[in-house]
This record gives structure tokens, sequence and C-alpha cells, in this order.
């Protein structure tokens, strides 16, 4: 990692160096350049999962991103169509760019259908490797999730002055609302099951549940679990309206995962989704979900220091008992101490002490930080969305004496 001065330092004397990360404090960091070739703002953070690196590039949450692997080897088993993660294919890839310890290899695996970094080119994700990502991990630590500019170009030709000014402009995450980028356009259903080991991804036959996905950025894994477990899964757009969300007939909603600051998405959906808590229908949110949620019932949220990424995460559940290891990926957190009376923090990280959970003491509703579906990362937390559909077979059965 380079100081920034007039002639930045470079990583290697036999190479120009064709990318450069340049943070709003000045500093220049040179590497090597892959992926798309061009420029852009983006907030930097490190992500120390040690496998799942299409998974995570492909997590809508990454919107406004780079993402630094802290582990060294990165896309040497290259990349698959079944690995994608973003429902809405047809938005922007989400994560900005990418940023690498190693030089990406060929790939070596016998599921990859294209290598890492013609992935990356067709995904428009700016890349750059030969990185001391331990130093700039670091530094994230120190003192911040970094606004920076990243950029790649071919023949090494940078007005580092320009992109200086440029990083020092960027006004970052805070304020923006970043749900509208990535959610899909109009409503979808689906109907993929989780994958099986040597048959791959199977079909939904029947349900028995009707669930109404409020999509802020959703992963797919999210929807296969759902599926898995009986969901038919009606998907609406973050920005549906309440009156189109009852449309629906919903025997519960689910709040997706998303990108941005929870308080400007939360300005047009927590209004729908306090008209859901009026209904009482059972409610499940995960990541950006549970800030909507909390929002919506009184809480506050907040930017962290450095963020929660990784798949190593352990997280106490306070219902239970228990302690789980969970992946995570949010720089926006819910003030644990803002959960206003009637409601209860479920889940704490383990790390920091942050919220990671809560509940409605009385009524169907919970919502989680955390990633319990995973991928990448472990399955710990899989029974959380067992504990929504029996949330919902139970008002189904309370209903079905009601009308006796």
């Amino acid at each position: 990692m380079a100081a920034s001065t007039a002639s930045p330092t470079r990583p290697w004397t036999h190479e120009v160096p064709t990318a450069v990360l340049v943070l709003a404090d000045g500093t220049v960091i040179e590497g090597k350049g892959a992926g798309a070739a061009g420029e852009a703002e983006a907030e930097v953070c490190f992500n120390t999962a040690i496998t799942g690196y299409q998974e995570i590039l492909t997590d809508p949450s990454y919107a406004g991103q780079v993402v630094t692997f802290t582990f060294p080897h990165i896309g040497n088993i290259g990349t698959n169509d079944e690995d994608m993660e973003t429902f809405n294919r047809a938005a922007s890839s989400g994560v900005v760019g990418a940023i690498f310890k190693a030089d990406i290899t060929e790939p070596s695996n016998y599921r990859s259908a294209r290598p890492f970094d013609d992935w990356l080119r067709a995904r428009g994700i700016i890349a750059m490797g030969g990185i001391d990502t331990r130093a700039l991990t670091s530094l994230i630590r120190e003192k911040g999730l970094a606004n920076a500019v990243i950029a790649h170009n071919r023949e090494g030709k940078f007005d580092l002055a320009a992109l200086k000014k440029r990083a020092a402009a960027w006004h970052g995450l805070d304020g923006l609302d970043l749900a509208r980028e990535v959610t899909g356009s109009q409503r979808a259903g689906w109907s993929q099951l989780p994958w099986i080991w040597n048959e791959g991804f199977g079909e939904q036959a029947g349900t028995d549940f009707n669930v109404t996905v409020l999509d802020y950025g959703v992963k797919s894994n999210i929807l296969r679990l759902l599926a898995g477990l009986g969901c038919k899964l009606t998907i609406l757009p973050a920005t549906a309206t309440a009156e189109e969300v009852f449309a629906t007939d919903p025997d519960g909603v689910f709040l997706s995962n998303g990108p941005g600051d929870p308080a400007a998405t939360g300005e047009y959906a927590v209004p729908v989704i306090r008209a859901i808590l009026e209904r009482d229908i059972p409610l499940f949110g995960i990541c950006l979900g549970h800030q909507m949620l909390a929002l919506a019932l009184g809480a506050r949220t907040k930017k962290m220091h450095q963020g929660h990424h990784g798949a190593n995460h352990p997280v106490k559940d306070h219902t239970t008992g228990k302690v789980e290891i969970v992946s995570m990926n949010h720089g926006f957190a819910v003030a644990g101490g803002s959960l206003p009376e009637g409601v209860a923090e479920t889940h704490v990280s383990l790390f920091d002490g942050s919220n990671c959970g809560l509940s409605v003491v009385g009524r169907p509703v919970f919502s989680i930080q955390h990633h319990p579906e995973a991928s990448p990362g472990p399955q710990d937390s899989h029974y959380l969305f067992r504990r929504f559909v029996n949330l919902m077979r139970e008002k189904k059965g309370m209903e079905a004496l009601a009308e006796r």
C-alpha cells in the first residue's frame, strides 16, 4: 500500500500499475488491474470469508461498495451460472469493485463455465490485485469504512489529482436509497428449490403458504429456502404499496436484504410495513429488512465504523441460548438501545455487542441482521426460516378454529 505522494511507490519495478484505489484522505494504492476498465466512486469494505466470492459479488446488498477480500486467492475456481445470488438479473451487478492480494489464476474446478476475470469484465466490476490486503484491512479497521475511487486503465494512465478530488468530494452511502437500483421492476414468482448435491436445483411441486416478498435486493438462496418449506412466493418491488401487498392475500410477508442507508429506503418502505403490522400478518425480515422493521417499530439505525462482512461471525440467539456462526453483510445497524417497549432484542453479535435481531412481544413478527440463508457461509441459522413458517402455520390454525 502506497502513501499519498506526487509519484506513489509502485509495488513492481517491472510493470506499470494498471489500477489505483484513491481514498478520500488522499492515500493512493497501486495495483494490477482486472475486470472492467473505468472509474467509480464507492465505499471500501473488507470481507473475511474464504469461499463464495461469486455469491458475495452478486449479493445486491453490496451495491455502492468495493469488496476487499482478506483471503488471498480469489478466482481460482472460476465462475458458473448456478452460484449467482442476484434475483433481479436485469439490474446492475450491485457491487462496484473488488480487491485481491494474489493475481487471478486460470480456473480449476469441474463446475467452472467462465474464467473469473472474464466474468468480472462482463458484469462491469472494476478489480485490482497485487495489493497488501492485510494493510488495507487494518486501515479500515482503524479509520472506518473508506470512501474512495477505484480506477482501472490498461495503459496505466491516471489523473491522480482529479481522482483525489473526486474521492474527497463523494458523499458516501449516508442518505442513499440503493434498494431502488437493485429491486425488480414488477411482480414476479419463484419456484426453484435449494441445491442438492449432484442433482442441482429442484422445482417446487406443491405449496402450503402464500408469502409476499418485498424485494429490497433479495438474494436467490433466501427465495430457495422459503420455497423449499412450501411457500408460494410473490415477489414485489421495493416500492410496492400496502394495497399491492394485501392484494396478494399473504399468509406471511418477508422483508428482504438490500443495500444503502436504511433511513433513506425507510421513507417509502416504513409506512407500508406499519400498515402490514396493523393486520397482524406474520412478518420476517433479514438485513435491510430487519432495519426497515426496526424503523417501522420506532427504533433508530446508525452507520457502523467498519461494518460486518464475512462468513464467520458469532451471534447469540437469546431465545434459545445458542451461539451460531453466521454470514453477515451490513454497514448500518439497528441501535439496540433504541428498541421501544414491547420489542425484544433476540440476537446480539459476540464480536461487538451490536444488535442482530428483534421480535415483537406477543405477535408473529421478528427479524435478524445476519444472513441465515448463508450462500456463502454456515447453515447454523436455517432454523429461522422454519420459525417463520411455524408462525404462519399457527396463525392459520387459530383462524381455522375461530371460523368453527
